[in-house]
């Protein structure tokens, strides 16, 4: 990667009554690419989405954004570059889907910018991009799990950011939700950061970061990373990738005896 990252992060370390759950992180995300995280349980990847969101302060290091460090920079201007979608990310207000996708819109608004018809297309054209114009009308409580993920890519759409940040959106949906969201999630055209349980849909990302007890142990292209070793000694299972011509390939698991 020759250009200029679009989202840095220095040794960033974050401690929660002192207890450490990431210990001197430093990757580089660049324009354009998926970069995807993976790790057992309580590895510390939701922890370093927020850092990277600019919504928890690093205890020490630091992110930068667009070159800039994200503590010098306001909450408006980091949401008008990068939107997060976070795991448990609900919503218990009765408003409409349409509503709810233009709360995307708010970095974007003040006294001298009210709403205009700007916003408007911007909120059709995110609900267009997830397959859900057709029921921007429908209550939001009335969706199913899968839709309400796709409202919820909407709204960051909305915010129509250079990076997007993802914390496990597939979590709690069936295998047909789980592939139709990934599949539209690696369509967009937005550079991607996209936290995984699932070591398989890690294969679709451009480079896997590898967290394990709160530390960066790898990163770099899915087969060079997600080694035999490494799948044993971070994951505790026996491995292997199997290649299949003209497919994507799968990785075997099996647990260690």
């Amino acid at each position: 990667m020759n250009s200029a990252p679009l989202l840095a992060c220095h040794r960033a370390s974050f401690h929660r009554n002192g207890v450490p759950l990431l210990a001197g992180v430093s990757l580089e995300v660049y324009r354009g690419e998926r970069l995807g995280i993976v790790g057992p349980n309580g590895s510390g990847k939701s922890t370093l989405l927020k850092l990277m969101a600019g919504i928890a302060t690093p205890s020490t290091g630091h992110v930068q954004l667009t070159g800039r460090s994200m503590a010098d920079m306001n909450r408006r201007d980091v949401a008008r570059l990068l939107a997060l979608v976070q795991q448990h990310a609900d919503t218990r207000e009765r408003i409409r889907v349409w509503d709810a996708v233009a709360l995307g819109r708010t970095p974007w608004l003040s006294a001298l910018a009210p709403w205009g018809a700007e916003h408007d297309r911007a909120v059709a054209q995110a609900l267009e991009a997830v397959n859900l114009a057709h029921l921007a009308q429908r209550p939001w409580h009335s969706l199913s799990g899968g839709e309400r993920q796709r409202a919820h890519l909407a709204r960051a759409l909305a915010q129509q950011p250079r990076l997007l940040l993802m914390d496990e959106p597939t979590n709690h949906l069936d295998i047909r939700q789980q592939l139709s969201l990934l599949r539209l999630i690696h369509s967009l055209p937005v550079t991607t950061v996209i936290a995984l349980h699932d070591l398989n849909q890690a294969l679709a990302c451009d480079r896997v970061a590898v967290l394990d007890g709160g530390r960066l142990v790898a990163i770099g292209a899915p087969a060079q990373v997600l080694t035999p070793e490494r799948l044993a000694h971070t994951f505790g299972v026996h491995g292997r990738l199997l290649e299949d011509p003209g497919q994507r390939p799968v990785l075997v698991l099996a647990p260690l005896e």
